[in-house]
């Protein structure tokens, strides 16, 4: 089994409404702009979910889980580990999540008591930029995994416990699999680093902010997560531009007066006296 030590978010907010397992993903994954107060929504394209967000506004990712088990979630934000600042990999720390439980991660975590506020910026002055990892500036992913329920089985035999899994070799093995996705997908690659050229903006290093957390012991039930899922993003203009979102349309008005059109009495305009 995989052991890791992981946080727990503190924050929880109004639980979802339960449904089936299988009706729905593991976790729900939404993205609040802060400043404004909107979910953004999300647009398909291409096999992908895009969002819209505004340069020099904060944001939240919203985490829901939807099952009635506890479940880790890796978060990644640019290709970057929210929680440990890492080039992202499913192995590492995350965010627990209870049963039913939804909660807002609002940024980089700096400690168990603060984080670097999430802020769309310009992809020069994205985190990732400004620590030489630009290549997945515009994606938002989350990795789900499910909690190992214990089995007990009888000893044979008298025996001391078990080591805990070395955190060395979980980053062997996680630069291993870095290593062979590399050599194997030059070309995939290649096309990462095409479509990052046309990506306008990123996440910041924002204002530091109070978020509590503590940390918890969570088993993994697999080393795959039972869940990935990716948002893209980019600012408006630019997703209007790679066709993602439909260009701005002008409202039809009718060219004929109408006697009693909708609205209030509004002041008139200044003579300028």
């Amino acid at each position: 089994m995989f052991r890791s030590l992981v946080l727990l978010a503190a924050a929880a907010l109004t639980a979802s409404a339960c449904s089936p397992l299988h009706a729905r993903p593991l976790v729900d994954v939404a993205v609040v702009d802060r400043d404004n107060g909107d979910w953004l929504p999300a647009w398909p394209h291409r096999g992908q979910q895009w969002i819209a967000g505004t340069p020099g506004h904060r944001y939240s990712v919203r985490l829901t889980n939807t099952s009635g088990e506890r479940v880790l979630v890796v978060l990644s934000v640019d290709g970057v580990n929210a929680v440990t600042g890492q080039t992202a990999h499913p192995s590492q720390a995350g965010y627990v999540l209870d049963p039913w439980q939804s909660t807002e991660i609002n940024g980089w975590r700096k400690s168990l008591d603060d984080v670097a506020q999430f802020v769309f910026t310009d992809l020069p002055d994205s985190y990732a930029a400004r620590t030489g990892r630009p290549d997945n500036v515009g994606v938002i992913g989350v990795a789900v995994f499910e909690e190992s329920r214990p089995v007990y089985r009888e000893p044979r035999y008298p025996y001391p416990a078990p080591a805990p899994y070395p955190p060395y070799a979980r980053d062997e093995a996680a630069k291993a699999e870095r290593r062979a996705a590399g050599n194997a997908a030059p070309s995939a690659a290649s096309e990462a680093a095409a479509d990052a050229a046309a990506q306008s903006i990123g996440t910041g290093h924002g204002a530091r902010e109070w978020s509590p957390v503590g940390q918890t012991q969570f088993v993994r039930a697999s080393r795959s997560p039972a869940q990935v899922l990716e948002l893209r993003y980019d600012d408006y203009r630019s997703l209007v531009a790679r066709g993602v979102v439909p260009r701005y349309r002008a409202p039809y008005r009718d060219p004929q007066p109408r006697a009693f059109p909708n609205g209030f009495v509004a002041d008139p305009p200044s003579r300028g006296w």
